[in-house]
């Protein structure tokens, strides 16, 4: 983790001292309106199923003139958080499922995590300027058996021709999730043109608690391609980089590739520490993870694909290999 948090930051460090070049001079943006996402991140990418193996999500983010009042409003109340700009309301419902390396055993091995569903809904306040993407989401949801993540693990292999998973017995019990994220990710080197390319550079720190996740999270997004969109990256299931489901078409095509580093500290991790008020089982997580992202987006009128790759560090004692998966997300504005 240090090799690739120092080569990222000597990489930040070289593309802030390029020379300065004046804001590029892209089309004018065409009228924003509501953005559509869907979601998929999964492990079958890479011919693995364990730890985090599947993540679905579907997402509506209102324009920033279809904002209901009432969470303007509120927005503005909360200013101390979200600095003054568009303020945008997001939803989302989404899965989450997590399982041991060893899916084939009745009883599966005590070191390794344990089985477990997260079904969860989401109301997220989101402002934004020029240079500023601040997030403010509330998520409620529910672990467990009621979560049905053996359900839907099972569906797909069927569909897969995969075997059946056999421990979801020993699942984490039914628990209601609550949990409330905050994230802030400023654009420390604005839209510029160096070799013919537009780049971008996107610190950002951002916060977790509730009975799901605890931490404290930073990182950065550098992105680089052609007429570069104004949004701040692809949409990631938490805990992540941070991302926007909007975005503003300039008109005509734009794509880039990017990559990005997000490292957190996490005093709670219910998938690892096991059930907040209930004996189940846990194992002995590792308090600092990190996340290395590399992925491409392309976009055309109003429609923005991407994929990336994504390296977790280890995140608890015991655990054979480091995980890897893909994201795919396609957006479309509404």
């Amino acid at each position: 983790m240090r090799k690739i948090a120092a080569t990222t930051a000597t990489l930040a460090l070289g593309v802030a001292g390029l020379p300065a070049a004046p804001a590029i001079a892209a089309p004018e943006p065409v009228a924003e309106h509501g953005s559509f996402s869907i979601l998929v991140e999964n492990d079958v990418f890479y011919k693995s199923d364990r730890d985090y193996t599947s993540g679905v999500a579907l997402a509506y983010t209102t324009g920033a003139t279809d904002t209901p009042e009432g969470l303007v409003a509120l927005g503005n109340d909360l200013s101390f958080l979200l600095a003054p700009g568009d303020i945008r309301a997001g939803y989302e419902l989404g899965q989450d499922i997590f399982t041991p390396a060893n899916t084939a055993a009745p009883v599966p091995p005590l070191n390794q995590r344990p089985y477990a569903g997260f079904l969860w809904g989401s109301l997220a306040l989101l402002s934004t300027d020029e240079r500023h993407l601040n997030q403010l989401q509330l998520q409620l949801g529910v672990v467990g058996p009621l979560a049905q993540g053996q359900e839907a693990q099972i569906f797909v292999h069927s569909i897969l021709g995969e075997s059946k998973p056999q421990g979801w017995d020993y699942q984490l019990r039914n628990e209601p999730a609550v949990q409330l994220t905050y994230e802030r990710a400023y654009k420390l080197i604005p839209p510029r043109t160096a070799l013919g390319f537009i780049f971008d550079l996107e610190p950002h720190i951002g916060a977790a608690a509730g009975n799901v996740y605890d931490y404290v999270a930073a990182g950065a997004l550098a992105r680089a391609g052609i007429n570069l969109p104004n949004d701040f990256g692809p949409l990631r299931l938490d805990p992540a980089l941070p991302g926007s489901n909007f975005f503003q078409a300039r008109g005509g095509f734009s794509a880039y590739v990017f990559a990005g580093l997000d490292v957190r500290a996490i005093a709670r991790n219910i998938f690892l520490d096991g059930n907040t008020w209930q004996n189940s089982r846990r194992v002995d997580k590792i308090p600092y993870v990190g996340d290395l992202q590399l992925g491409a987006a392309i976009e055309l009128g109003g429609l923005r694909l991407s994929y990336m790759h994504v390296f977790r560090t280890k995140e608890y004692r015991g655990q054979a290999v480091a995980d890897q998966f893909g994201s795919i997300n396609l957006a479309f504005q509404t």
